[in-house]
């Protein structure tokens, strides 16, 4: 697999010096200055591949590998509003990104929020920061600080009793940090969202469930896939972040069996998969060597990361926190295996795109990593440590 890294462009705090130092072979960015609807246009593409290849006119030997995300505006997502002229602008971005070179795109489906933390900085038993999912804290936020209508039909009485006994007790200054954590959005991004902004965008979902969302995402992929396949591109959707409904909203990427229904509903090479193991890894019966024994074909980029489930559950619905690479609830290891046993096969059937570009994605705060400032998810030490570790696996299994 191809060693790649998460860099956020000139907001990020990491460099692009300092990533040549972790080892890494590529990177994954974005143009997080874009709002969703518009175009990518070719001179913010071809800015952003000389702040990889060149920073500060010095040769890097990086190139942009992989975009995450080209993101998916609500308007196509709930089929409403300027939807055409968003479907123009995001064909137009693929052409545009075809033309300098770039040809992996990730993008999620994931209604009104992107990945969803109670905790951006929660401490670890060795001292260092992690992220963390608490189930109570996110029913607190629900019920008692967004306040959505029919919120309390979601989570079991013991478990909103428990959310309302720390309501009571919390500060305003903790509630507004609660809220903050659940409504930051992606890293990198320009979003700055409030508790009102988060309200009407659950307005626009009111009459869309699973199955409509579902048909929404075959709808986008039958629009945008044809420019695809002419641009030989390969698109992959990443999986929802955790894997089950929150704030009342459908899910439609949770799952191995989500994954084999879209990848059927549009069975072409350049509809794919981003595996992300975290994401995943947060629903108990994930099982990624099966995922990857049955839709290995189809799987365009990786994120390997780690998660373990702790904390209140309620159903599907889990607390879980960010664990180090190779220490959570997916085995790394016989991923890893499964992996490069698949890209054995490609290399057989001499495919051009054998080789799947990974990365460690988020990571504890460790060392320097507290004494600067960070993207939450996104420290320096904490993946260099997690890509040292998939590095060692990928060599002792022959990768």
């Amino acid at each position: 697999m191809k060693q790649t890294w998460r860099w956020f462009g000139p907001a990020d705090e990491i460099s692009i010096s300092e990533i040549r130092q972790t080892g890494a072979e590529g990177i994954v960015s974005a143009l997080h200055h874009v709002a969703p609807g518009e175009v990518w246009t070719p001179g913010d593409i071809a800015t952003r591949q000389r702040q990889i290849a060149h920073p500060q006119c010095i040769e890097s030997g990086l190139g942009w590998d992989v975009v995450e995300s080209l993101p998916v505006s609500e308007a196509i997502k709930t089929q409403t509003g300027p939807l055409r002229p968003h479907l123009d602008a995001y064909r137009e971005s693929l052409r545009n990104l075809a033309a300098a070179g770039i040809s992996t795109v990730c993008y999620n489906f994931m209604p009104v929020l992107d990945w969803t933390r109670t905790d951006l900085a929660a401490a670890t038993p060795n001292g260092g920061r992690m992220m963390a999912f608490d189930l109570v804290e996110f029913c607190l936020f629900d019920c008692f600080l967004l306040g959505r209508s029919g919120a309390e039909a979601d989570y079991p009485d013991t478990l909103r009793a428990q959310a309302a006994d720390r309501h009571a007790g919390m500060s305003d200054a903790a509630k507004a940090a609660l809220a903050n954590n659940i409504v930051a959005g992606l890293p990198g991004a320009n979003d700055n969202w409030t508790l009102e902004d988060v309200r009407a965008h659950l307005g626009t979902y009111q009459g869309i469930g699973s199955d409509r969302l579902r048909g929404h995402l075959v709808d986008f992929l039958s629009e945008v896939v044809p420019t695809a396949e002419e641009l030989g591109l390969r698109l992959c959707c990443h999986p929802d972040d955790p894997p089950f409904s929150l704030l009342g909203l459908p899910r439609v990427m949770s799952s191995e069996d989500d994954y084999a229904r879209i990848m059927a509903a549009v069975d072409s090479p350049a509809s794919g998969i981003t595996l992300c193991t975290g994401s995943l890894g947060v629903a108990e019966d994930f099982n990624p060597v099966r995922f990857i024994e049955r839709l290995g074909s189809r799987i365009h980029f990786v994120h390997l990361r780690n998660t373990r489930r702790a904390g209140p559950a309620a159903g599907d619905k889990h607390s879980f926190h960010e664990s180090e690479h190779l220490d959570g609830d997916t085995d790394m290891i016989a991923t890893i295996r499964a992996l490069l046993a698949e890209e054995a096969r490609r290399k057989t059937e001499g495919r051009a795109d054998w080789q799947i570009p990974m990365r460690p994605d988020h990571g504890q705060s460790l060392l320097s990593d507290l004494d600067r400032p960070v993207m939450p998810g996104y420290p320096l030490v904490g993946r260099m440590r997690g890509l040292a570790e998939l590095r060692g696996a990928m060599a002792a299994l022959g990768g």
